[in-house]
């Protein structure tokens, strides 16, 4: 008995994983026949007219294969740039929500000032800092990369810190618990979810950051010039392979960060279904 109940669990778990993997493939399998389409469709589109901007992914395959020790120079380069824009954003704007969370003052300061700045065409401001820092210095992108990752930090962390349960702050109280306890024990871990949500939106925008900002001015192995650069040469494919490798590795460090917040908060993860 004890052998045929082993057994007929074991059953019941393959067909389980065995209806979740194909339950998968069905969900994959839509995205997939709809990018083929496109791909299909651009290849026709795109040909190999010469000057046509819309290059057809067989020459932006080519043209990333005869370009790509430049190509990953100039992406390590603006990935070292993103990166160091994401951390210096992100470190300003938790000090900065920490700050307004435990100063009512400062946050009825700092929270519209933060809102009505994040309406402003921030990118307009790469000019600025490339006029400040120098236009080959890496410090002027890592500041537009950090001036995007800032504002989503700021308000998303200053939320989580501030919008508590009552009952959890009352029950707090009752015990007589410090105000340095209830930071630790409920306000960090309610404002956890907060952070990882504006982190990967902030992963992606010191991506965008860095890449606009090398626009505006930068050695000629970044990412943002060799697009640029390549635009104004003709040479379309060379641009699309830039832009093709700038999501890439943008994408890459969203997935990171979407597996640190699956190791981190596990049981926000398990409430949400599952879903990074």
């Amino acid at each position: 008995m004890t052998g045929g109940s082993v057994g007929s669990t074991g059953i019941a778990g393959a067909t389980r994983i065995g209806d979740r993997t194909a339950e998968r493939v069905w969900r994959a399998l839509p995205p997939l026949l709809v990018l083929v389409v496109v791909i299909a469709a651009w290849e026709a589109w795109g040909g190999d007219q010469v000057g046509n901007p819309l290059a057809a992914p067989s020459i932006i395959v080519e043209a990333l294969g005869a370009n790509t020790e430049v190509l990953i120079r100039s992406a390590w380069a603006t990935v070292i740039e993103a990166l160091g824009g994401l951390f210096i954003g992100t470190a300003a704007g938790l000090l900065m929500a920490f700050a307004a969370a435990r100063f009512i003052v400062a946050r009825d300061v700092l929270l519209p000032l933060a809102i009505g700045a994040a309406a402003v065409p921030l990118i307009a401001m790469a000019p600025i800092f490339n006029n400040w820092f120098g236009l080959t210095n890496p410090l002027s992108k890592m500041a537009m990369a950090a001036l995007l990752v800032f504002f989503p930090v700021f308000i998303s962390v200053t939320r989580g810190l501030v919008e508590v349960s009552p009952a959890a702050l009352e029950l707090m109280r009752s015990y007589a618990v410090s105000d340095t306890e209830v930071l630790r024990k409920v306000r960090i871990p309610n404002m956890m979810p907060f952070f990882f949500t504006a982190l990967k939106v902030g992963t992606t925008l010191a991506f965008i950051g860095a890449i606009v900002a090398e626009y505006f001015g930068g050695t000629s192995e970044v990412l943002g010039r060799v697009i640029i650069n390549a635009m104004f040469a003709g040479k379309y494919g060379l641009a699309w392979s830039g832009i093709f490798l700038g999501a890439f590795v943008a994408i890459g460090a969203y997935m990171v960060v979407a597996a640190l917040e699956r190791r981190v908060i596990p049981w926000y993860i398990a409430l949400r279904g599952g879903e990074a």
